[in-house]
């Protein structure tokens, strides 16, 4: 296997840190050089977005503020940590709520809204995980931050079990909603079940499991398409590619934030950003000594 440089996006099994998928990926592609954009609870199945090589640079540049779930949220009981995993503190019958009154609580938790993330959230509080905190026996109440969901729709309902699908910004937490929904509704709720569909650009018809990648090891899209996936595309002549790969600025193009410039054999040479009339490299992916 030659140079593994570009995007793995992984369908994420339950059970697993993306901490531990991580290290699962170095041993089944043969390399280190591997990290992943954003997290999954353990829970949590689904779209997980891993760099491997130079594609480890666009980590931190990827747009991945939009993300999609489907999920299972059951009604009629709270937990500590708003999912299946925590201790149950409260408990009420749900048999008479209805299917209007669900899609009343979905509708007053759509939009632009404030939520408070869970306790066992790894928002840090001085200093410290918040789900640190409520492990060493402390009372964590987060403070709400605003959060957009774009839709939160029920697909299927069995007695207590909802079945429902979520398209929200980054930081909002599906665990909250379940708890929130729950409460709106006088019964309590918590997650059981989470999958992440999409994150950015990125879906599941790209994903491959773990499994699958034991017997094939790869990429789902190398550094050339994963930039023209990902980032809005500027294709230059030879001379502007020579200036690019050797580090100097080049003239701007008029394009808003960053994106990727490509020589004329379609190789990826850089992210840029402009500023001042000038184009300038603000990730060089080329590989060292290319022109």
């Amino acid at each position: 296997m030659g140079e593994l440089a570009g995007l793995l996006v992984v369908d994420k099994p339950s059970g697993l840190t993306s901490h531990d998928v991580v290290a699962r990926l170095r041993r089944l592609l043969g390399t280190r050089k591997i990290g992943h954009a954003g997290t999954l609870d353990p829970m949590a199945t689904g779209v997980l977005v891993c760099g491997v090589g130079r594609g480890t640079k666009l980590l931190g540049h990827l747009a991945l503020d939009s993300k999609a779930y489907t999920a299972t949220i059951r009604l009629g009981a709270s937990t500590t940590t708003d999912d299946a995993d925590g201790e149950i503190v409260s408990t009420a019958d749900p048999v008479g709520i209805t299917d209007s009154s669900i899609a009343a609580g979905m509708a007053a938790l759509t939009g632009d809204i404030q939520q408070v993330p869970s306790s066992v959230s790894a928002i840090k509080v001085a200093g410290q995980r918040a789900y640190a905190r409520v492990r060493a026996g402390e009372r964590v109440v987060l403070p709400a931050r605003p959060v957009t969901v774009s839709a939160f729709t029920l697909s299927a309902r069995r007695g207590p079990e909802l079945g429902v699908t979520i398209e929200c910004s980054s930081g909002t937490y599906v665990r909250a909603l379940a708890r929130d929904l729950g409460a709106a509704l006088g019964v309590g709720g918590h997650l059981t079940a989470l999958r992440r569909t999409r994150v950015g650009p990125f879906t599941l018809d790209r994903a491959r499991t773990l499994e699958q990648l034991a017997v094939v090891p790869g990429l789902s899209l190398d550094l050339d398409e994963a930039v023209t996936t990902a980032f809005p595309r500027r294709d230059v002549p030879a001379e502007l590619a020579v200036d690019l790969s050797h580090g100097r600025p080049i003239p701007a193009a008029g394009l808003v934030g960053t994106y990727g410039v490509f020589a004329p054999d379609g190789r990826v040479l850089a992210l840029v950003t402009e500023r001042g009339g000038l184009a300038r490299a603000a990730v060089v992916l080329a590989p060292a000594g290319s022109s």
